[in-house]
């Protein structure tokens, strides 16, 4: 075991001499084969900005977690992380395998995103739910610097396009859950070109957009042989056909969301449920009995008031 502390040690740090012999103080232990892999890891991430003000040492110390953690979270921070507080942890960090940003999404710019991205090429799972202020250079990023990325949610980013999309599909092969929810400049043809490339997709959403089609979900159906959850809420031209084909083609569907699809009925749903694949709709007789539950709760006010 090598002693890591050494470059990093300052005078406030260095144990003291007693009477009754030398006693060790917490920063004499090795930094990266102690302190970072046996202590630092169990603490909260806002306690470990905490600990940054006790001395500087302490300082070093953090950012030499801060620069080999796998992970890195700001909900851990609080309810928001400031701007500076995020460059200045993620500055020395080349091992991310999971960066989160959506608590940073009031303020984060592909200005502070992409130098994280570059310099993080080992990345596999990604969120920028809600990242309105990035562009579509920020999903270029990722694909020609991240090919391992497996798991990506883009919710409520509507920068995201067909061209952004495309590129990240020839790019990054091992895609395994994709969250495309109300990012409505994508369309069927995008869809359907990053599903023939991601035939071990497990997880899509492409939820609350009116350009998806029976087409896009019909492609994703016969490509994506694995898909084991697929949410198409508010898919309003999505129909009774690509249920079908769903049904026929994704034996290991486990989940499938179709609340507002008004053009998917029991007709083509009711396969799924022998399956017992959960779905976010009711039978019609289930939700026969809730609306005449609601009328029989309302008849005692109802005749009050006549």
């Amino acid at each position: 075991m090598t002693n890591s502390a050494a470059p990093y040690m300052t005078m406030d740090a260095k144990s003291e001499e007693r009477p009754d012999g030398a006693k060790y103080q917490l920063l004499d232990l090795p930094w990266e084969d102690v302190l970072v892999a046996h202590v630092l890891c169990y603490l909260p991430l806002r306690h470990l900005l905490s600990l940054q003000c006790v001395s500087k040492s302490f300082r070093s110390l953090v950012q030499v977690y801060l620069a080999n953690c796998r992970t890195f979270d700001p909900a851990q921070t609080g309810p928001c992380i400031p701007k500076e507080a995020f460059c200045s942890m993620l500055r020395d960090n080349t091992v991310l395998h999971t960066l989160s940003v959506h608590r940073c999404s009031d303020w984060i710019t592909d200005k502070e995103l992409l130098p994280v991205v570059g310099q993080n090429q080992q990345l596999r799972r990604v969120d920028l739910r809600g990242c309105v202020q990035l562009t579509r250079h920020a999903l270029v990023a990722l694909a020609l610097g991240c090919p391992r990325l497996q798991h990506l949610c883009l919710a409520h980013c509507e920068w995201v396009d067909g061209l952004a999309l495309r590129s990240l599909a020839d790019r990054c092969a091992h895609m395994r859950s994709l969250d495309l929810t109300a990012c409505r400049q994508v369309r069927d043809e995008a869809v359907g070109y990053a599903a023939a490339r991601w035939p071990g997709l497990r997880s899509l959403s492409v939820a609350v957009n009116a350009n998806i089609t029976d087409t896009a979900v019909e492609e994703v159906a016969k490509r994506c042989r694995e898909l084991e959850h697929l949410d198409l809420t508010g898919c309003l031209r999505v129909r009774n056909e690509a249920i079908r084909t769903v049904a026929e083609y994704c034996p290991k569907l486990q989940s499938l969301k179709v609340n507002h699809c008004h053009n998917v009925s029991e007709s083509s749903l009711g396969v799924l449920r022998r399956r017992n694949v959960e779905i976010d709709v009711e039978p019609p007789l289930q939700r026969a009995l809730v609306l005449l539950q609601d009328v029989v709760g309302f008849a005692p006010f109802i005749n009050l008031q006549i």
